[in-house]
This record gives structure tokens, sequence and C-alpha cells, in this order.
């Protein structure tokens, strides 16, 4: 999906919304056990129930690898059901040298199809670009985590007084352009979204921890929203399990809604 549609999308959805498909079978409603796949057909329900509401979909690959080949296989099935109409990000945090990553990129892009995965930039460029040479797929980099331990790295301070988190934006942002390549910054460091828009003013960002982790949503139009609106938010848990019965469907399609509303009322 290339810049001009993904913007697109989200002035048509009046929405940029981006559900997080994190299934865990253990959490899944029971009554769904009867199926060959449970894990795909409560996706393919949530998916029903949201996709009026939400411009993308982010798969966490964790909970697909930790079912084995079965799991590969429903996240491949899951990623088809989408299809192109929405933004699909396959969360799976790689970072490594470039031939490894030669094979990461075509896992993803060529076989799973997605439009992005999200990358961790320690090992350098030489990391993503292998990622950066497919037309119209998506570097979705690390920049500012929502998890406590943050301060161990992200937030130490270079000799130059600029924490590290700061450089790595910087630098990384020179590897590809706002038509490729997106940062993740996590909403609970809302506070810090100026700083980074000075950095990056045209850049899309991937924002998770709205909703279970705390983060505000306000806060994050606030210090955060370009001209082209420029996120992504992410809501998992907030969504998909918002009910463990048989009122799931409704019940995340009332709470994508609700998400979808409130950013309407905020891009006013």
């Amino acid at each position: 999906m290339t810049r001009d549609q993904l913007i697109q999308n989200i002035h048509q959805r009046n929405s940029f919304l981006c559900v997080g498909l994190d299934t865990d079978i253990e959490k899944i409603p029971a009554h769904l056990k009867i199926y060959d796949d449970p894990v795909f057909e409560f996706n393919r329900r949530i998916i029903d129930a949201t996709r009026d509401h939400c411009v993308a979909y982010k798969l966490n690959t964790a909970f697909f690898e930790s079912l084995g080949a079965k799991g590969w296989n429903t996240m491949q099935k899951t990623f088809s059901y989408i299809g192109t109409s929405h933004f699909t990000i396959a969360d799976a945090k790689r970072g490594d040298i470039g031939n490894t990553c030669d094979m990461y990129a075509k896992a993803f892009f060529e076989e799973m199809k997605v439009d992005s995965i999200t990358l961790a930039p320690y090992m350098g460029r030489d990391s993503v670009d292998p990622f950066l040479k497919y037309i119209n797929k998506w570097s979705i980099i690390l920049g500012l985590t929502s998890n406590p331990s943050t301060a161990d790295f992200q937030l130490s301070k270079l000799g130059s007084g600029k924490p590290l988190y700061q450089e790595v934006i910087s630098r990384a942002a020179t590897w590809g352009n706002d038509g490729n390549t997106m940062f993740v910054v996590g909403a609970t460091k809302a506070a810090m979204f100026g700083e980074i828009r000075n950095i990056i003013p045209d850049h899309f960002l991937l924002v998770p921890g709205v909703g279970a982790q705390g983060g505000s949503l306000p806060e994050v139009v606030k210090y955060g929203k370009n001209k082209d609106v420029g996120l992504l938010v992410n809501s998992s848990r907030g969504i998909i399990y918002a009910s463990n019965g048989e009122d799931f469907e409704e019940k995340a399609h009332q709470e994508a809604k609700k998400l979808a509303i409130e950013m309407a009322n905020l891009l006013r």
C-alpha cells in the first residue's frame, strides 16, 4: 500500500485505528474451540466486526509462531482474509545482518504479502536495507517504546546530551523516506511526541499503548498528528478481548466504533 492510499483510507473512514490481533488461543471464547482452526475463526470474526472502523490490522507474530507450523498457516490465512483494503502489519520486530534479513523480507513481503513489518534497528542500517528494497512496502522501526524498561537504553543520554532514541530516529530516518519508513512510538510517551515530530515531521508513527496500557488518545493526537494525520494508533486487548463470551464480536465492534468516533472528533 502506498502512502497516498493509506492517507486516503484514513480520510475516507475518518479513522486512524489499527486493530491488533494478539490472538492467544487460551483467551478466545470457548465456543470457538470446536473449529479446526479456532484462532483463525476468532480472527475472521474480529475482522468482520471491526473493518468498517479501522484502517489497519497488526498481527503480533509471536502469538502465531508459538503454535508452530499450524500457527504460521493461520497467520497467512488471516493476512489473506484481511485483503488489500486495509494496511497490514507483521509485528515481528526482526533485526539481523543483511543476508538473514533478505530471508525475513522474502518471508513477510513475498510469502505473507504484508504491507509492513516492525524492525529493531540495533544492528544498524544493513539490518533494515533488505526491507527497503521492496516497492510499496514499509519498514516500521522501533523508535521509543511504551514498556517500563525504556530507560535502560532508549532514554540514555549520549555525549551530546541527546537521548539515544532521538539519535536512532534521526539516523534511521535517512535510510528510507516518509513513503516507506514509519516509527514505533508508545502512547505512554505522548509528552515526547513533540520532540519526535521536530526530527520526523512527515513520517507516520505506529502508536501502541492506548487503552489497556494507559496511553491517552487525545494527547497522542495533540502532540503527534501532522498535516496528513501521520498516525496509526493500535488497540489490541481493549478490542479483541472486550468479551470472552458469545457476544465477543458485538463487543469488539462497539469498542472499535467507540475509538473511531473519538478519533473522528479529534480530527475535527
